[in-house]
């Protein structure tokens, strides 16, 4: 009984947070980016507009789902779902200061599961049966494959600076030194893929609305868009929480975790703050000027970069090369 409790309290305790953050994160990005613009931003629903989030969330889920009648109807139905629940799941491997499961080969549990997106926003798009649905899908499939190439071999460098695939042995890794200080280039890199593989400004091109028409969320409205809108927002909470454990990371200390969890979330928060102050700043890129950046610049940079990491450690221990 006590197991039975545990499975579902545990993954409760572990939702609930990163719903909630994911609420007032819409609202943290209005007010920021009313600020940079010289306006207000939300300030009437509850004091200094603290209760906006709420008041979305509750016009989009009672307002009436629009299902076309010439849709997949069970494919638009699922598809927001998977999306959400995919955002979720990809937080169990993270140390917040203790993992939901202690997986060991924790980066690679995150990556798979952040290709398996993908799939969402393709079958949303699809099964829409409308055009601009599905170009938006393809090119959202587009960019997030081109941008995982990128991811995976930073990861695989870090990995090769860390010696595990575990996220809390990066933690040990940092006790002395951040990584972003020797691995610089690298985290310049992550931090503008994270930026393509969240959809964000000025990556958005999947959500252009001037060419799009919002892109494959274009038949979705109420509920089905706000599961859409809250997965989103969750994996961009969870691209920065990663970047803070891979490049800045905090120490932790058994006898204090709540100082681990509050120097993350700081870290996390300056990471966050940075993604709206580049929404603010850069207006949208071409999407042939995005493809170049990641095939033609970012992609070489890598391979030279993981080809390092190989040969040096090699090279540096006097082992003699193989026959």
């Amino acid at each position: 009984m006590n197991n039975l409790i545990s499975l579902i309290i545990n993954p409760l305790l572990y939702i609930i947070p990163v719903l909630l953050a994911v609420a007032f994160l819409t609202l943290v990005e209005r007010k920021v980016l009313g600020y940079m613009q010289l306006r207000k931003g939300p300030n009437i629903v509850g004091p200094k507009g603290i209760l906006q989030p709420l008041a979305d969330g509750l016009k989009l889920f009672i307002k009436e789902p629009i299902r076309p009648s010439t849709s997949s109807q069970t494919l638009f139905v699922i598809m927001p779902v998977l999306a959400l629940t995919l955002s979720l799941v990809i937080w169990i491997p993270l140390p917040m200061p203790n993992n939901l499961s202690n997986i060991n080969l924790g980066l690679l549990f995150i990556l798979a599961l952040s290709s398996l997106t993908v799939y969402s926003v393709l079958g949303s798009g699809w099964s829409s049966n409308s055009k601009y649905a599905l170009i938006g899908s393809l090119r959202a499939v587009a960019q997030t494959i081109s941008y995982e190439v990128t991811l995976g071999l930073i990861l695989l460098c870090l990995v090769l600076m860390t010696g595990s695939f575990s996220l809390m042995s990066f933690n040990t890794t940092q006790e002395f030194l951040w990584l972003i200080l020797p691995a610089w280039p690298m985290a310049a890199m992550w931090f503008t893929s994270t930026l393509a593989e969240t959809n964000r400004a000025p990556f958005d091109l999947t959500e252009g609305e001037s060419e799009l028409v919002s892109g494959f969320n274009v038949e979705y409205a109420g509920g089905p868009f706000a599961l859409f809108f809250l997965a989103e927002y969750a994996n961009i909470l969870f691209m920065n929480t990663l970047s803070t454990i891979l490049f800045f990371g905090t120490t932790y200390n058994h006898n204090e975790p709540k100082m681990y969890t509050l120097e993350l979330m700081i870290k996390a928060t300056i990471l966050l703050i940075l993604f709206l102050w580049v929404r603010a700043s850069y207006p949208r890129f071409r999407y042939d000027q995005l493809m170049h950046l990641i095939w033609k610049n970012f992609l070489p940079i890598t391979i030279v970069m993981v080809i390092l990491h190989i040969s040096l450690p090699i090279m540096t221990s006097g082992i003699p090369p193989m026959m």
